[in-house]
């Protein structure tokens, strides 16, 4: 753990303020939800993330949508990348989702964009040096959240995603979601 130097005092009903610095730093949000840990007379906050606590099940959801689809898939919370399978996916894995990618997430639309065609590709990671061509990324909503999106890509030139990898990669989002509900 790092010390940040920064101390605040507990309001009378029991509230602390995060300081916005690190709010910002650490991607949370107002609503979002964080994990209390403690261990001896240390106290510590974990930003809660529900895709996470399913890994397994994403690491094999990632490697059969890559399979069936023949495309890089990826499986991200809303502030990373969890699992990526198929070629490409040692530039996604463990990083931080871009900003764009939050956006479409909040959105809670699906986004699809073919280089081929003139869309407008958006980076999936903030520091990927990944060349993506054609993209479709479907946001993962249980109970009115958005709890992270199913991301499937293509490198290839000229590639065009094909109104099937949308429905694979909505039905995907559609089985992660249902572990929630």
């Amino acid at each position: 753990m790092k010390a940040t130097g920064i101390v605040r005092r507990i309001d009378e009903l029991g509230r602390v303020v995060i300081p916005k610095e690190i709010r910002r730093t650490l991607r949370i949000r107002e609503g979002d939800p964080l994990e209390l840990f403690t261990e001896r007379d240390e106290l510590m906050l974990k930003k809660y993330s529900p895709i996470a606590s399913i890994e397994q099940f994403a690491k094999g959801t990632a490697k059969s949508l890559s399979e069936q689809s023949g495309y890089l898939a990826v499986i991200c919370d809303t502030d990373g990348v969890l699992q990526a399978s198929g070629q490409g996916k040692k530039s996604l894995a463990g990083k931080s989702v871009s900003d764009k990618m939050t956006e479409v997430m909040l959105s809670r639309r699906s986004y699809l964009a073919n280089k081929a065609e003139g869309g407008d590709i958006l980076p999936i990671a903030s520091d990927s040096d990944l060349t993506v061509t054609a993209q479709v990324i479907v946001p993962v909503v249980a109970g009115g959240d958005c709890l992270g999106a199913v991301v499937l890509l293509s490198t290839d030139e000229g590639a065009i995603m094909e109104a099937s990898a949308v429905k694979l990669a909505r039905l995907t989002s559609d089985i992660i979601a249902n572990q929630f509900e």
